[in-house]
């Protein structure tokens, strides 16, 4: 069994947004973020960019498995499903 990392992030906000194979948006994040933690309730693919996700241009989240990312300041989160609609849920942090 691989090790998983379990970040920390000091939280400052949090939301959610549906995905189907349409994206589902969240953000864009505040001034002073730099992570976001990242929870699908379905599989899904994750762009931390603004940009659509997809398999060939996003992370593969799998559903209920918290994922940290690194972020920028007004940075765009979306999620898109692999096979099933779901809900995208984040919270920001330093």
């Amino acid at each position: 069994m691989a090790q998983q990392y379990i970040g920390t992030i000091l939280i400052s906000t949090s939301g959610n947004a549906a995905y189907t194979a349409t994206a589902g948006s969240y953000g864009p994040v505040g001034s002073e973020t730099t992570k976001v933690r990242v929870l699908v309730t379905t599989d899904a693919f994750v762009t931390t960019d603004g940009t659509t996700p997809s398999s060939t241009s996003g992370a593969y989240v799998p559903s209920l498995e918290p994922e940290y990312f690194t972020v920028r300041p007004g940075q765009t989160v979306k999620a898109v499903q692999v096979s099933a609609g779901g809900t995208l849920y984040v919270t920001e942090g330093a």
